[in-house]
């Protein structure tokens, strides 16, 4: 048996007025998700358990099958996996986010999704001022990095993501508790020393926003997880451009497939992921292919590409998986999306989200098409997250 999850980050949303009352998924041409839904059945799942943020990180450990409750340390620590940090037990990764400042508002939590090659010359920049032996900034990708604290004070402090206060108070969202003091003094001090750069005067001239100022949060320690063929008996493969889902793949086990333009943004090679899992599928049993974009549409408030983005990947990634589908003797396909990025909010949201599993030894539901609400309004409702992977196995749905 053959496994394909196809996570297109974000996707699920509510009903828009500019879009008459219905959803993106809803508004978008699917032929293929139909077609796996009229084949299949949908539901929903809580990949957010109860007294956790809704965040990425937390999702997809869910998804996979790792109950964050047992494993979940931290956003970080997951991210410096996929960019080569190899963290001693007592280090503490943060994510170092590029952020535009104005005053004390945070306007944009990605700086104009700045560019890795910008971001690198300024990275390098914080570890000339600011890095010594217990503080080292590593280059991650656009406004992505990471930050490692290696000191002695224990660090248990409250960070907020900053995609979560777009446009609020800098000071009302500064970390607090335990350690938060030498955290905030590195986020403060980085604003008098990237404001001025080059760089950022470049990036005001073209009307771009500027990264004038670091934001750091999803601390953690390095986690204790058992592989996933230990817990499985599976061969794994990830395809994704985003450094967090590739850091949750090491830490599983799995090989992770670099895939030639993709980005983790609108211009992703959609086409390449979809042929790229295809052949990944010959030498894996479980091949999970994540899609960012629909994400960043949601955070950035945009409509129209967070629709385009749902049938670039229903054409170029869950079509050419389906079609395919009749190369291996049997193939189970599941989509579904990790969380919430509502339009409206633009931030991450923690319902259950919907998806469809489709494939051998699947029963057909009703066929009704995936819509946000044709599954909350169906019969399978998955409380525990974590069982989805196992429930996906066995086909008991």
């Amino acid at each position: 048996m053959k496994y394909c999850i196809i996570i297109p980050d974000g996707m699920a949303d509510y009903p828009i007025e500019k879009l008459g009352g219905r959803t993106p998924l809803e508004t978008a041409r699917t032929p293929y998700l139909d077609l796996l839904s009229e084949n299949g059945r949908i539901g929903t799942v809580q990949t957010i358990p109860r007294g956790f943020p809704p965040g990425s990180d937390v999702a997809n450990l869910t998804i996979v099958g790792y109950n964050p409750s047992d494993y979940y340390t931290g956003r970080a620590p997951l991210e410096a996996a996929s960019i080569g940090i190899q963290l001693e037990e007592e280090d503490c990764a943060f994510r170092c986010n590029f952020i535009t400042a104005n005053e004390d508002t945070l306007v944009d939590f990605c700086a104009g999704h700045i560019k890795t090659e910008e971001a690198d010359i300024l990275i390098k920049l914080l570890n000339e001022r600011f890095g010594n032996d217990a503080i080292q900034f590593y280059t991650g990708k656009s406004y992505r990095h990471i930050m490692v604290y290696k000191g002695t004070q224990k660090i248990n402090t409250t960070c907020f993501p900053p995609h979560d206060i777009m446009g609020k108070s800098i000071e009302e969202h500064l970390p607090k508790g335990k350690g938060s003091e030498i955290i905030i003094d590195i986020m403060e001090r980085s604003r008098g020393l990237l404001y001025n750069h080059d760089i950022n005067k470049v990036r005001i001239d073209l009307q771009e926003n500027p990264a004038n100022m670091i934001w750091l949060w999803g601390h953690g320690y390095r986690p204790k997880m058992p592989s996933f063929q230990e817990r499985f008996n599976l061969k794994g493969a990830v395809i994704t451009a985003v450094d967090l889902i590739k850091g949750i793949s090491l830490y599983l086990g799995w090989d992770i497939i670099n895939v030639p333009g993709a980005t983790g943004y609108y211009d992703t090679d959609y086409s390449n992921k979809g042929k790229y899992a295809i052949e990944a599928l010959e030498n894996h049993d479980m091949v999970l292919v994540h899609i960012e974009s629909p994400d960043e549409a949601g955070h950035e408030g945009n409509i129209k590409e967070k629709v385009t983005a749902i049938e670039q990947i229903d054409s170029k990634i869950i079509g050419p998986i389906t079609d395919a589908g009749n190369s291996f003797q049997e193939l189970r396909i599941l989509v579904l999306p990790d969380h919430y990025t509502p339009i409206e909010k633009r931030t991450h949201t923690a319902e259950p989200v919907p998806f469809v599993v489709c494939g051998s030894g699947i029963q057909k539901d009703d066929g009704k098409p995936l819509t946000e609400a044709n599954a909350a309004a169906s019969k399978l409702h998955i409380s525990k997250g974590h069982e989805l992977i196992e429930r996906l196995i066995s086909g008991s749905f």
